[in-house]
């Protein structure tokens, strides 16, 4: 039976050091712009009668494409000077899942992980197989070049120059809080009160030696299980990893009983604070409930309901 009074989506579009005092009006401005486009796409397929894998796709897809964001076009870059980009889908209807890691030439990262999900035994591909699988699939190749940003590029010389002026090899830890951790995400419910979550990201500045973070790994940057919650993470991700964030919150739901937004602040206030572990999340419930923490300076963040109305923001 069709409940189109409930559909939802939640979206984020990373968290850290986001500080008021070093945005301009006219950038805190196209970051809003930004988030209500991904969200009104998002909103139009739901609406319209579709899957909430099809509007966490559909919205993701426009973050990606967006300079703003560390996904897809405006992903940072590594040490070596590339861009590596991971991502992550889950149907909480089936359990299903598809992930991609490392993959430098596919211009939109979650299609590649709805692609593995859809059409493969598999639920995660990695670097040239994963680009040669999405290619079987007939999706958008690009030149590497595509990804490159003069911004981003820059924030890679910067850190590189405060590595020199150190006189230390940071390669075994990005330098952690200095930059905003960009990821984007988005769960959403259906009309069908099936829920899905996706994940994609360009990875953390001067990453090394092929690191992937919890972005695609299904349980911790990822989740979802139509039983419990919908959940999509921002962060330090090798804490996400650690805290197995995306199924903590599902668990403990399911286990006591608590709601989302219980779960969502036991995880990210608590859990992870007493680890050391830096970012937000967004989760999302089967009756449209939802919450948005995070411990970190800022979250680019929105959401819009069955009604329409919509409401995106980035500081506490």
């Amino acid at each position: 039976q069709a409940q189109s009074d409930k559909i939802t989506l939640v979206i984020h579009g990373g968290a850290g050091t986001i500080r008021k005092e070093n945005m301009t009006d006219a950038m805190e401005q196209a970051y809003h712009a930004k988030l209500k486009e991904a969200l009104e796409a998002g909103y139009q397929v739901l609406r319209q009668g579709g899957s909430s894998l099809d509007a966490v796709v559909v919205t993701i897809q426009i973050l990606e494409d967006s300079p703003l964001f560390n996904a897809g076009k405006g992903a940072v870059f590594t040490a070596a000077g590339r861009n590596e980009l991971d991502a992550a889908i889950m149907d909480g209807a089936s359990r299903k899942a598809g992930a991609v890691a490392g993959i430098t030439t596919v211009k939109n990262p979650i299609k590649a992980a709805r692609a593995v999900m859809d059409n493969s035994p598999h639920v995660m591909m990695i670097g040239p197989g994963a680009e040669e699988f999405a290619q079987t699939q007939g999706l958008e190749i690009v030149d590497p070049a595509y990804f490159y940003t003069e911004d981003r590029f820059k924030q890679l010389e910067k850190i590189k120059q405060r590595e020199a002026n150190q006189g230390k090899d940071g390669g075994w830890l990005p330098l952690v809080g200095q930059e905003k951790f960009g990821t984007v995400g988005a769960v959403a419910l259906d009309q069908f009160g099936n829920l899905a979550a996706g994940t994609s990201t360009g990875g953390m500045t001067n990453k090394k030696f092929g690191r992937v973070g919890d972005a695609p790994i299904i349980g911790a940057g990822t989740y979802a299980d139509n039983q419990t919650c919908a959940v999509s993470a921002t962060g330090h991700g090798e804490y996400f990893i650690r805290a197995v964030v995306g199924y903590d919150v599902a668990a403990l739901m399911a286990y006591k009983q608590l709601s989302v937004q219980a779960a969502a602040e036991e995880v990210v206030m608590k859990k992870l604070v007493e680890m050391g572990g830096e970012g937000g999340i967004i989760a999302l419930d089967k009756n449209g409930n939802f919450a948005m923490p995070f411990n970190s300076a800022g979250m680019y963040r929105g959401f819009i309901r069955a009604d329409g109305v919509a409401e995106t923001a980035i500081f506490k």
